[in-house]
């Protein structure tokens, strides 16, 4: 802080945000995937206590903010929340907290690891400048918990289901379940008594995994599974969804690849306070898609 007052814009790049108030602002907490401690709560509140007025608010990012904390008492704290490893958020024109579901950890339908995911994703990209607020989100499958279709970029786990005929049954329940009707039963030979196949409609097929999940004869198998790219969406004044990247990408390594192109054409061709998906837009997503893919 200088002599005539904070450094707002400093302030404002860690996450601490000046309210409506005067000489008051809100203190943004780092979270990677929503996760904090039972100690590191016992610190937060702490902080509220004695710095704010006792209160927190749970943020759409899965974070937490302190309001109400006098420009004299953020330095302080600061080292409070420091000293539970709590470190500060970010606001601006830059990459923000990372959201995730507790994906394949925990949840019957998750398929990847999102909380490794979203720490990876966290330790190389948070904060990074960008052309205007960039926001990514991490979830374990198409039900899309975490809203990956909603977030500059989204990665969602994805299984590219087999289906094996030796052991099929016949009894029908991955027709009736599959959510996109992607599932077809047809007749192969019409002279053998019950001899069918089931076709995947892939045009349709969302990946989900519910019917490799839930076939009680194990005849719809896990296939090729790894991380969809979603890119450019937005809520806000000018809503966009996210448009998927059209590949099922296996490999770690290639999608940070991915995502690190997908940023450098941001930065490239990003306008000033110009979020992702409208840049899209305009600059044309069918050639971002090859730019891409091909590096």
């Amino acid at each position: 802080m200088g002599k005539t007052g904070p450094d707002l814009n400093a302030l404002k790049k860690v996450g601490m945000i000046q309210q409506k108030q005067r000489d008051y602002f809100a203190m943004r907490l780092h979270a990677i995937g929503g996760d904090f401690t039972a100690a590191q709560l016992k610190k937060v509140a702490d902080v509220a206590e004695r710095f704010g007025r006792g209160e927190v608010h749970l943020t759409a990012r899965q974070g937490i903010e302190i309001h109400f904390v006098h420009h004299s008492k953020l330095e302080p704290a600061r080292r409070e929340l420091e000293s539970a490893g709590i470190t500060m958020g970010a606001c601006g024109s830059r990459v923000r907290i990372i959201t995730a579901c507790p994906g394949a950890a925990t949840c019957h339908w998750g398929v990847i690891d999102t909380k490794e995911i979203a720490r990876d994703l966290d330790q190389k990209y948070f904060r990074q400048d960008t052309p205007y607020k960039f926001k990514m989100a991490v979830t374990g499958c198409p039900h899309n918990c975490a809203k990956a279709t909603e977030n500059d970029i989204g990665i969602m786990g994805g299984v590219d289901p087999v289906w094996d005929p030796a052991a099929c049954t016949d009894c029908g329940l991955c027709i009736s379940i599959c959510p996109t009707k992607a599932i077809l039963r047809k007749d192969t030979e019409k002279d053998v008594l019950d001899a069918v196949g089931y076709i995947l409609d892939r045009a349709r097929c969302l990946l989900c995994s519910i019917c490799s999940v839930s076939c009680p004869a194990g005849a719809w198998k896990a296939g090729k599974q790894g991380g969809l790219l979603w890119l450019g969406g937005t809520m806000g004044k000018i809503p966009r969804l996210a448009t998927r990247f059209p590949e099922l990408i296996e490999s770690k390594d290639r999608l940070h690849a991915m995502i690190d192109r997908a940023l450098a054409i941001y930065r490239r061709h990003g306008r000033k306070k110009e979020r992702f998906g409208h840049m899209l837009d305009r600059y044309g997503i069918e050639q971002v898609i090859e730019e891409i893919r091909n590096g």
